[in-house]
């Protein structure tokens, strides 16, 4: 199967893993939104040169947040997918503090490829934060969010400078909508 095929197959297989997902932001939109935007990034990042990182991002939320198992991955999408995705799964038995100290640790211990998965993850979210922010979130909570994602990228400098600049906006045009 082509490239192309496969990146098409796994976003219309994380739509459907996804489909009554929503984000956490006032808007609530479709989180097969969030999904696009971080491949789109990693795309952008790698200049479409790696279709596993792409398909990777389209599904790198399926394990924490549809229960769906690397062996389902590595299945449809082959094994260096499921590596990819696993390298940026949390543990969610974990409690959440934990999870959050974890992200941290590992982050510079993973991939350059899982870094930049992580980047481009990163810097959707802080852009859902200016564009969306979750109504029930007082900016403290935001403040410790934004902080706590440039803890994690942190980790990963270095892996790619340009998505590291996206990243950089995404935050500080996050700060500077609280």
């Amino acid at each position: 199967m082509s490239d192309l095929r496969r990146v098409l197959a796994a976003a219309d297989t994380a739509a459907r893993w996804h489909t009554d997902q929503r984000r956490k932001g006032a808007a609530q939109e479709p989180y097969i939104n969030h999904l696009l935007e971080v491949a789109h990034l990693v795309t952008e990042a790698t200049g479409g040169r790696d279709a596993d990182l792409t398909i990777a991002a389209l599904l790198h939320d399926a394990i924490e947040d549809c229960g769906i198992t690397e062996a389902e991955i590595t299945e449809r999408f082959g094994t260096d997918v499921t590596a990819l995705v696993a390298a940026v799964t949390d543990d969610k038995a974990l409690p959440k503090a934990e999870r959050k100290r974890l992200q941290i640790a590992h982050a510079a211990k993973t991939s350059d490829r899982a870094k930049i998965l992580k980047l481009a993850d990163k810097t959707s979210n802080l852009r859902a934060m200016k564009a969306s922010p979750p109504a029930n979130w007082p900016a403290e909570r935001k403040q410790e969010y934004i902080a706590w994602a440039r803890a994690v990228v942190a980790g990963v400098r270095g892996a790619n400078p340009w998505l590291e600049a996206v990243f950089d906006q995404a935050a500080a045009e996050a700060d500077a909508a609280i």
